[in-house]
């Protein structure tokens, strides 16, 4: 095809989606402007949250589990009619807790306009830190060596919840603090398993190995399979390094093993959270 054909096609899709933006807004142009990048996409001008240092769960999923974990302090729901319904709590949101009825503008102005909300936010406190003494009767652990991105840790946290981890343990250093992004992308899980964080990983590995664990490092130039090296072992921590360096040299140092997952095809590795719930499936299998 040439030039000229491919930037006609180009110009007619570029009519067809000013049409439809034109339909939608009732043929009149947004004051932001025609791309919308001011309005996160959904026909209102962004938003940023009033105080940005206020700590607020938001979601359907991350606000339910919060009200119902004992474990958490919280003060204030924020919701609209129609979310307060969807949650479906009746008689079960704790006494404590004060419920105010809310527009989704107000609810941006707590978390802004970018956060998904779906109608509720939730004023909580951080949820206090637990101790390895703690996980006694846990038989797997997730622990993950310097991996940042909040998005992954939630992602993660959510995929130890569905194999059974007993706890998630990161390093307070370059880790994901407790937020509202961390909460979300968690869908709930951050209510649901006990995170743990530490100041010096391979003194807590040395610990672990105390209690009865075999630390396992996942790594892609691993000397075996993770189904051969988990296969034997009845209590056992997955440890997992970061998006970009994978495992340090002294957290690899202090596992009792280094493993890796084989796959078949030409990519080699997997992204951290992808990574972590194979992992985590092929170690629930071997302790049943």
């Amino acid at each position: 095809m040439s030039e000229a054909h491919d930037r006609h096609h180009a110009e007619q899709r570029r009519k067809r989606r000013e049409a439809s933006r034109q339909q939608r807004t009732g043929g009149k142009k947004s004051q932001w402007g025609e791309d919308q990048r001011h309005t996160g996409g959904r026909g209102r001008p962004h938003i940023e949250a009033d105080d940005p240092s206020a700590y607020h769960v938001y979601g359907l999923h991350p606000v339910r589990h919060a009200l119902l974990n004992p474990a958490r302090r919280k003060s204030v729901l924020h919701v609209t009619a129609n979310a307060l319904q969807r949650l479906d709590l009746e008689g079960r949101i704790p006494r404590e807790v004060e419920i105010r009825e809310a527009q989704p503008k107000a609810l941006d102005r707590l978390v802004g306009s970018d956060a998904v909300h779906q109608g509720c936010v939730l004023a909580v406190e951080p949820l206090q830190p637990r101790t390895l003494q703690e996980l006694a009767d846990s038989d797997l652990l997730l622990v993950l060596d310097q991996v940042t991105d909040p998005h992954n840790v939630g992602a993660i946290m959510r995929s130890a919840v569905a194999m059974g981890a007993g706890a998630l343990i990161t390093t307070s250093r370059h880790s994901p603090a407790e937020t509202g992004v961390l909460a979300k992308s968690a869908s709930g899980a951050l209510d649901l398993i006990d995170h743990i964080e530490v100041r010096n990983l391979a003194e807590t590995l040395e610990s672990l190995h105390g209690l009865g664990f075999a630390t396992i490092g996942l790594d892609s130039e691993g000397p075996q399979g993770l189904e051969e090296t988990v296969a034997g072992h009845h209590r056992m921590a997955l440890v997992l390094g970061s998006e970009g360096k994978g495992l340090r040299r002294k957290t690899r140092d202090t596992c009792t093993a280094l493993a890796r997952i084989d796959m078949p095809g030409a990519i080699r590795s997997l992204n951290v959270s992808n990574a972590a719930i194979l992992a985590l499936y092929i170690a629930r299998r071997q302790l049943g």
